[in-house]
């Protein structure tokens, strides 16, 4: 067995959050570490491997005497980096961007304080595997990744040692944990031997990991004192104390000529994609909302010097901790999501303080005019396209003569919609705004005008039906279900059967609904309590479908609008039920479909199985029409949501789901016991249909799901002088497949950062203009290629392509 070989990696998987809050997990890795380095004391030959740089924090910050040994040993070789993150994160509901954010504040502050980066990504435990991370390994100085979950039963692999490869090309050598990332016992020889028979010609060499772990603990002194002896047993394998680093290399001088993999990696705990709702919505709101105040305070840093906010680096770090795998899947005890909540919190709070000293700086720098009888709102794009959104805010003194003008005078049609005040005097101002690319336009309340009357006519709408120049959308009165979504242009029904409807589910899975995959055992459906029309005006109109099931209450407006595809739906559930799960199914009426799910910077295809299926802000079904034979689909897109299934025809959305806080099989709740569920009460989040002919592509879907889950952002000014126009726009791009999705400070001096990602899967060529600058970004991608570009603010210093981390590209 001599010529087999383990590499023995010592190492502790410590959860920071889990059955246990962080303070537990803060205490843990400090002993963690010291046991860790007292062993380096006692044994010259031990080496530790560890990732997460958010506990090397803790410890920076509590017990400095002991990351000053940490340091020492890294510098020797004994402790070994890996991760290259700020924690081991769910990877697959974070978005493309916080990957991103993951490597770059992960790997500076490695570098910073212990002069290396990790070349290994490391991900234990964490769930599942989105298909984008070998791109974003790549580009975060990673070349090699370690994972276990999904296992063999789970998903089947070619060998435990692949190439993972990701849409645009890029590889990273990737090895599978056999068994278990930890040890239980003292003596680690059973651990061994259940190892022997995964040898396979000419893989004869493999990664085991030993160490106690999950709460921390880490190799023990009877675990290494088995390894030295099993190295005298010649019925075992070679055991070497070694780091995953060493490992990777010695397989890439064997040259082995490895299978590739290119393809996500699930399933495991698919019910964590939905379980707690508050959790996931909280991340996605932090996400949009910290990447748009990014944006407009590196360009306001730039037109009026406005101070860019160093405590960007502390919203971002908050939001990447609670990304760590048992706190954004919600499988966390109860109290970890009041601490999840304040750190979200905080990070939202830098957001909006940021994003406020931004715009108000530059919309304080317009000219505009004065008149008393005028009140301006500047209205900003936070996305690098024109965009025609919905604009709603709270203002005061609208009257029936009031009418609303843009930059160039030309009447706008608006309407007022209930408003979130309940007293008089307050109104809520709807209306569609045209807005330039990453930039703003001024719109003007005007109390009384000689020359304009208010505009617009309003579609047809009554309380059951509401139909513009496209669609006719059509209710029943009985069960509140959309009875038909009619395509006038094309004659087509969008939706087949019974339409679109809340179907209540069992549930009695634990939390991560382990060796679950599929919900399908229906327990009943919302039925319709009243269905009526409680909006109507020239910019939209809205039905309203009011339902109940058992103890809980479902509330859906529905909107729609006079010149746009999409139909707008806000939600409130208030949600009493146990054991269960709701889901909004939508059965589409095409065939020879292909469903398309958006993934962090990316998609991916998958089968319509009715798998629970991970996905960010969007997923489509598109196919042919049986009448007429033209590509037809529908993009149901999210504002809060992460959980899918689709299954046949049937196109589903995972709303909730509640099981108990942190249930583990195989315990066995007391059927008369008292515990608490997750998601119980009061919850909102948005959702849209767009129905569209031909493909999700042409529909502009990426787009569209951006614009819901990322709003314009409207401040009330007065009139004053300025060096600004009435509208501009400060980036753009000159190909529809190429998305501008985060403008930064750079990390090292003032320099604009600009990452930008391809979304068709098509190879293309692109432009990247500033045009206040008079700067262009030239370039080519690949199929879902990520790049990132260095902007300096000297104009004769060269445009510059970096990686991820802001470092220049070999």
């Amino acid at each position: 067995m001599k010529d087999n070989k383990l590499y023995m990696i010592g190492n502790a998987h410590l959860d920071p959050v889990w059955l246990w809050q962080w303070q537990e997990g803060f205490q843990e890795a400090k002993a963690t570490f010291r046991s860790a380095l007292d062993r380096m004391t006692e044994s010259e030959d031990f080496i530790f491997t560890s990732s997460s740089a958010a506990m090397y924090e803790w410890i920076e910050n509590n017990e400095p005497a002991m990351f000053a040994e940490i340091k020492k040993r890294v510098q020797e070789g004994r402790w070994n980096i890996v991760g290259g993150w700020w924690i081991q994160p769910d990877c697959n509901i974070p978005n493309g961007e916080s990957f991103v954010r993951q490597g770059l504040y992960g790997q500076h502050y490695f570098k910073e304080k212990f002069g290396v980066t990790a070349k290994v990504g490391y991900n234990v435990d964490s769930f599942g595997h989105n298909g984008m991370l070998p791109q974003i390994l790549k580009k975060s100085g990673m070349d090699y990744y370690v994972m276990m979950r999904p296992m063999p039963n789970e998903k089947g692999l070619p060998s435990r040692l692949f190439m993972w490869e990701s849409d645009d090309g890029s590889q990273v050598m990737t090895f599978r944990i056999m068994y278990e990332y930890l040890s239980w016992g003292k003596d680690l020889e059973n651990h061994v031997r259940r190892c022997l028979g995964e040898f396979k010609d000419p893989l004869n060499e493999l990664m085991l990991f030993y160490g106690v772990g999950n709460h921390g603990g880490g190799p023990t002194k009877e675990n290494i004192e088995s390894i030295r002896r099993m190295n005298a047993d010649p019925s075992l394998p070679q055991l070497e104390f070694a780091t995953p680093d060493v490992y990777f290399q010695e397989m890439e001088k064997k040259n082995l000529n490895l299978p590739v993999v290119h393809d996500d990696l699930q399933h495991h705990a698919s019910g964590c994609y939905a379980a707690h709702s508050g959790i996931k919505h909280w991340n996605r709101k932090a996400e949009n909302r910290l990447m748009a105040a990014e944006k407009y305070s590196a360009l306001a840093s730039w037109i009026t010097g406005q101070p860019y906010p160093a405590e960007f680096n502390q919203a971002w770090k908050n939001v990447l901790f609670n990304q760590f795998h048992d706190i954004l899947a919600g499988t966390s005890l109860e109290p970890a999501y009041e601490d999840a909540m304040y750190l979200y919190g905080e990070a939202m709070a830098i957001a909006d303080r940021s994003l406020n000293y931004a715009v108000q700086s530059l919309s304080w720098n317009i000219n505009i005019e004065q008149d008393v009888t005028m009140k301006p709102i500047v209205v900003f794009n936070p996305h690098v396209w024109e965009s025609r959104v919905n604009v709603e805010l709270e203002v005061g003194g609208i009257k029936p003569t009031t009418v609303l003008l843009d930059d160039k005078g030309n009447p706008v049609p608006f309407q007022t919609v209930q408003s979130q005040a309940s007293a008089n005097g307050r109104f809520r101002l709807s209306f569609m705004a045209d807005l330039p690319s990453m930039g703003y336009r001024v719109y003007k309340l005007v109390a009384e005008s000689a020359s304009h009357k208010p505009v617009g006519e309003p579609i047809q709408a009554s309380d059951l039906v509401m139909e513009n120049k496209r669609f006719r959308l059509e209710f029943d009165k009985e069960t509140g279900y959309i009875k038909s979504l009619h395509d006038k242009v094309v004659d087509h029904e969008v939706l087949k059967g019974e339409g679109a409807k809340p179907i209540v589910l069992d549930d009695k899975s634990d939390t991560w609904s382990h060796d679950v995959l599929h919900f399908n055992q229906k327990a009943g459906s919302f039925k319709a309590k009243k269905v009526f029309r409680v909006e109507h005006g020239p910019v939209k109109s809205v039905i309203r479908v009011v339902s109940e099931y058992g103890n809980s209450k479902l509330v859906q407006d529905f909107a729609m609008y006079p010149d746009r595809d999409q139909i707008d739906v806000q939600v409130m559930v208030d949600w009493r039920e146990s054991f269960k799960m709701l889901k909004l199914v939508f059965p589409v009426n095409v065939i020879f479909s292909k469903q398309t799910y958006e993934i962090p910077y990316g998609t991916i295809e998958r089968e319509h199985n009715g798998e629970e299926e991970p996905g960010l802000t969007w997923i489509d079904y598109s196919g042919v029409t049986r009448k007429g034979n033209i590509m037809y689909g529908l993009s149901l897109m999210n504002d809060a949501k992460y959980s899918y299934s689709i299954h046949n025809q049937d196109m589903a959305m995972t709303v909730l789901r509640s099981p108990i806080y942190a249930h583990h099989v195989p315990y066995e709740p007391d059927p008369n016991g008292e515990y608490s569920f997750i998601d119980q009460g009061i919850q909102r989040f948005s959702y849209s249909l767009l129905p569209h002919e031909g493909t999700w592509e042409q529909a502009g879907t990426v787009k569209r799901a951006a614009e819901l889950n990322c709003k314009p952002i409207a401040v009330i000014e007065s009139f004053h002088k300025g060096d600004l126009a009435q509208t501009d726009s400060f980036v753009n791009v000159n190909r529809d497949n190429i998305v501008v999705s985060a403008i930064k400070k750079a990390e090292d001096n003032d320099d604009l950062i600009i990452r930008v990602y391809e979304t068709n899967k098509s190879a293309t060529s692109a432009e990247i203009a500033l045009p206040r600058w008079k700067r262009v970004i030239k370039a080519d991608f690949k199929p879902c290629e990520i790049k990132t570009f260095r902007v300096p603010q000297n104009p004769e210093l060269p445009i510059k392509e970096t990686n991820m981390l802001e470092w220049d590209v070999e």
